[in-house]
């Protein structure tokens, strides 16, 4: 929490044709667990008949999940994306389907107090009858679904997938904004998913701030935050996290530093336009939705004499994913946000 990555969101959005229908709603169906990075880890490594059934089941419950859940606040894909993505869903598992069978498994299996009144009956059928009444056995699915796709079977598919998603949010209308749509730690995957159409701006943050507005800020407003609150920890997680991350050499994935959206506006803001393809004229909303003068307020709280002492902890631990701000900024933390 507290990259900086909705400022890209918000500047991006300044561009004619650019658009956030849902402002910085947070996509999470390809990275969320039983998400489409899992059911690729799963079909494609270690693979068997099992796997590859509770794979697919797993998937299409948690984007049905997605799909319907009105109240979750990362969910409601029924409004926000649209009423086909259920469709595209099942139209992607089923074309991932190869073998059906009646055969079943242990998580088939599970019990239930139903399920137990269920087998007690089915064996008093069974003895009564002497074996010649067999009623089936109450399973929690009846038909076991197996999928041993190849990785160009499962990324052709998945392409195809995506982009019909992509259509339901008009893409063939307008360049839309997709706010955590791929995280730092699975970046790498973008490539196989996506093509060259697609930029991917990954926000980078000076961790003496994120450390502050996590503790002192979020903590003060009642939001949740991720970081442990103890500076020592802070760092030791912190550089664990970032040690997950893995090279990337994608041309169409940009390594943004917040700090400078804001200490080098003008430079960064050309790059963008750079990379968008764009004319500096597309800039028409300059400054309404991201605005630098307004967002220099949370940087360099460390600063502050009563944050000094955890901020030299940092400093000296993770110097490596420190700012080099180009002046010292006077700020007070009642104007962060």
């Amino acid at each position: 929490m507290g990259s900086g990555s909705s400022a890209i969101t918000d500047l991006i959005c300044e561009f004619d044709g650019y658009e956030a229908d849902n402002g910085t709603f947070e996509y999470v169906f390809l990275h969320c667990p039983d998400g489409l990075f899992d059911l690729e880890d799963k079909l494609l490594i270690g693979n068997n008949s099992m796997r590859s059934d509770e794979a697919i089941r797993s998937f299409e419950k948690r984007m049905y999940e997605l799909y319907s859940n009105k109240y979750w606040w990362v969910a409601n894909y029924k409004k926000r994306i649209g009423r086909e993505f259920w469709k595209y869903t099942k139209d992607f598992t089923e074309s991932l389907v190869q073998y059906e069978s009646e055969a079943y498994w242990y998580m088939q299996e599970r019990i239930d107090f139903l399920k137990f009144l269920k087998l007690g009956f089915r064996a008093l059928i069974r003895n009564v009858s002497r074996g010649k009444i067999v009623i089936k056995k109450p399973l929690e699915y009846k038909i076991m679904r197996t999928s041993f796709v190849t990785p160009e079977e499962f990324y052709e598919k998945a392409q195809k997938y995506i982009n019909n998603i992509l259509k339901c949010m008009e893409i063939e209308k307008k360049n839309i904004i997709l706010d955590q749509m791929l995280l730092p730690h699975n970046v790498y995957r973008a490539e196989k998913y996506f093509d060259d159409n697609m930029e991917c701006f990954v926000v980078n943050r000076d961790p003496r701030d994120v450390f502050i507005l996590n503790k002192y800020v979020w903590t003060r407003n009642g939001n949740p935050v991720p970081f442990p609150t103890d500076v020592k920890e802070f760092c030791g997680y912190y550089k664990r996290l970032r040690a997950i991350e893995k090279r990337c050499d994608n041309i169409h994935v940009h390594i943004i530093q917040f700090e400078d959206l804001i200490y080098k506006y003008d430079e960064k803001v050309n790059q963008i336009i750079d990379i968008l393809r764009l004319d500096e004229t597309a800039h028409s909303k300059k400054k309404t939705m991201f605005n630098p003068q307004k967002s220099i307020n949370n940087t360099q709280l460390f600063m502050l004499n009563k944050y000094r002492e955890e901020a030299k902890i940092i400093e000296r631990e993770l110097p490596e994913f420190l700012y080099d701000f180009p002046y010292i900024n006077s700020t007070d933390v009642e104007k962060s946000f």
